[in-house]
């Protein structure tokens, strides 16, 4: 699992059709940047001319055409600038092989053997994995998994390879554990690496007063040793925490 403070890269790919042996190729890269669990905003994001059509079902995923992509760089244009911001991260991906083995082949038909291989020189997760880890037997592609933990779908109407990554990081912060929009440094707004307003924790004031506290007088203790002997009879043992009453 990757630690806290390290670089986290969260990527997703649009291609033109899959497999890769069939000559498809990349056409949309979006990645989104996560340090101390939180998202940065320092994204990367570009359209790709693939210098082929996409298959009919590649389109009805993510709707994006040649003609859009007409006047958009090819991957020799923007291979140095996606290099360097990836390498050296951790890259969470979904369903890693396939996005990798695509990137690969990019790198591949350019000539640049050796940037050909992501995993000599990025630390790749596999939330699918980690997904199917946590949740076995159940549907885990990216729809499910953000519904499972209450992530806000209503703009995924397409696939899109930045979209996707930024449910996708909400989804992994979230099954390890973490908060994308609380700054747990105490930072205050307007200081540089500060929250945006409304995301940050307040702290109460030391001099506070202490809240009034009221004790459970005897017939109330005793109504409540007798419903946790009703949730024992109905149980068929008694909980964890009745047993040291």
């Amino acid at each position: 699992m990757p630690m806290a403070t390290q670089r986290i890269v969260v990527l997703d790919t649009e291609t033109t059709g899959m497999p890769v042996t069939d000559g498809h190729r990349v056409l949309e890269i979006g990645c989104v940047e996560v340090m101390g669990r939180r998202l940065t905003g320092r994204n990367f994001h570009i359209y790709l001319q693939p210098d082929r059509d996409s298959d009919e079902g590649a389109i009805g995923v993510h709707g994006i055409t040649s003609e859009f992509l007409r006047d958009k760089p090819r991957f020799a244009e923007v291979a140095d600038e996606f290099y360097d911001y990836i390498q050296g991260a951790t890259l969470v991906i979904h369903n890693a092989a396939f996005d990798v083995g695509f990137l690969n082949n990019e790198f591949a038909l350019i000539g640049q053997a050796d940037r050909a291989d992501l995993s000599q020189y990025c630390t790749i997760v596999d939330s699918l994995g980690l997904a199917r880890a946590r949740h076995p037997g159940q549907r885990n592609n990216l729809d499910a998994l953000c519904k499972r933990y209450g992530i806000d779908l209503s703009e995924r109407t397409l696939h899109g390879a930045l979209l996707d990554a930024e449910l996708l990081a909400d989804v992994y912060l979230a099954m390890t554990g973490g908060q994308t929009s609380l700054s747990l440094a105490g930072s205050s707004e307007g200081e540089e690496g500060g929250t945006e307003q409304g995301s940050q924790i307040r702290r109460l004031p030391a001099s506070r007063p202490t809240g009034r506290v009221v004790l459970a007088n005897e017939a109330e203790l005793a109504a409540h040793v007798a419903h946790l002997e009703r949730i024992g009879k109905a149980a068929g043992a008694p909980a964890l925490w009745a047993q040291s009453l």
